[in-house]
C-alpha cells in the first residue's frame, strides 16, 4: 500500500474535523476569544496604568525584599534600558501577556496536579500526553488555534497556556506524592479529615515543588510569546517578528534585550519567593 495514500488522507481527515469544528463550535469560540481578550486587556490596562519609572521602582523594592540591594539597583535599571530604548508599550504587552497565560494556565494545572498526587493511576496516563506536549514544537499549536480563534492575542494565549501547564502538572503532583508516610500516618492516627490532611500536612511538603512548576510555567511562557508574535500578539514577539521581516537587525536586538531583562527578573523573583515561602514552613 502505498504510503502517500495514507498520509493523504489522514491530512484530508484532519482538515475535515477542523473545518467541522469550526463550523458548528463559532459561537463558543468567539466566546472563549472574548473571554481570553477580555481577561488581556484587562491586565494590560492595569498595568500600563503607572509610568514606567514607577512600575521600575515597585520591582526594584521587591527585589530589595526577596533578593538584595544590588539586585533592586540591577533590576530597578535594567527596566528603565527598556523605557530608553522605546519598547516600554511593548515590554508591558509582553508581560501581561506572560501573566496572564501563566494564570490561566495555572488554573487548571494546580488542581490537576493535586488530582494526579492523589492518583497514581491518572498520573501514569496523562503522562505520555504532557510528554507529546511538552516534545512537538510550539508553533505548531498556533495552527488551529488560529483555524478556531483567529489572529490576535487570544490565539496566543491559548497556545501559551498550553505550553505552561505541564511543568506545572508534573511538579505539583511530585510535590503531593513527596510528603513523608510518617506525616500521613500521624494525621490519619490523630483522626484529622482528608480536607486538613491537605491543607495541614500534605500541601506545606508540596509548597516547594509547586513553587518550581510556577517558575517553571512561566519560563515557558516566555518562551512562546516571542513565537506567538506571528500571529498578532503585539508584544516584543511581534516586535521581533516585524524586525526580521524587515531586516531590522538593531531593532531586534533591541527587544531581545527586552525580553531577557523581562525574564530574568521574573525568574529570579519568583525563585526568591519560592525559597522565602520554604524557610517560613521548615
Amino acid at each position: 500500500m502505498d504510503s502517500s495514500i495514507v498520509v493523504t488522507t489522514f491530512d484530508t481527515w484532519t482538515d475535515a474535523a477542523l473545518g467541522w469544528i469550526g463550523d458548528h463550535g463559532g459561537a463558543l469560540f468567539d466566546a472563549i476569544s472574548a473571554v481570553l481578550e477580555g481577561f488581556y486587556g484587562a491586565l494590560l490596562w492595569l498595568l500600563d496604568q503607572p509610568p514606567d519609572y514607577a512600575v521600575a521602582l515597585l520591582v526594584a523594592l521587591l527585589g530589595w525584599r526577596l533578593i538584595g540591594a544590588r539586585f533592586a539597583l540591577l533590576a530597578g535599571l535594567a527596566l528603565l534600558f527598556c523605557a530608553v530604548m522605546g519598547l516600554w508599550s511593548e515590554t508591558i504587552s509582553t508581560l501581561a501577556l506572560v501573566i496572564s497565560a501563566t494564570i490561566l494556565a495555572l488554573l487548571v494545572a494546580l488542581p490537576t496536579g493535586v488530582v494526579a498526587g492523589y492518583l497514581p493511576r491518572l498520573d501514569a496516563a496523562i503522562g505520555p500526553a504532557l510528554d507529546l506536549v511538552q516534545t512537538l514544537p510550539p508553533y505548531i499549536y498556533l495552527l488551529p488555534a488560529i483555524a478556531l480563534l483567529g489572529y490576535g492575542p487570544a490565539t496566543a494565549l491559548a497556545a501559551t497556556v498550553i505550553v505552561a501547564m505541564p511543568p506545572a502538572i508534573r511538579l505539583t503532583a511530585l510535590g503531593i506524592r513527596m510528603t513523608p508516610p510518617e506525616y500521613i500516618e500521624l494525621g490519619q492516627a490523630s483522626g484529622i479529615t482528608p480536607m486538613q490532611m491537605f491543607f495541614k500536612i500534605r500541601l506545606p511538603f508540596a509548597v516547594p515543588s509547586i513553587m518550581a512548576g510556577i517558575n517553571q510555567s512561566l519560563m515557558m511562557a516566555f518562551g512562546m510569546v516571542v513565537i506567538a508574535g506571528i500571529v498578532g500578539s503585539g508584544g516584543l514577539g511581534a516586535t521581533i517578528y516585524d524586525a526580521i521581516r524587515k531586516l531590522d537587525i538593531a531593532k531586534s536586538i533591541d527587544a531581545a534585550i527586552a525580553i531577557v531583562v523581562l525574564t530574568m527578573v521574573l525568574d529570579r523573583l519568583t525563585q526568591s519567593a519560592s525559597q522565602v515561602r520554604q524557610e517560613g514552613n521548615p
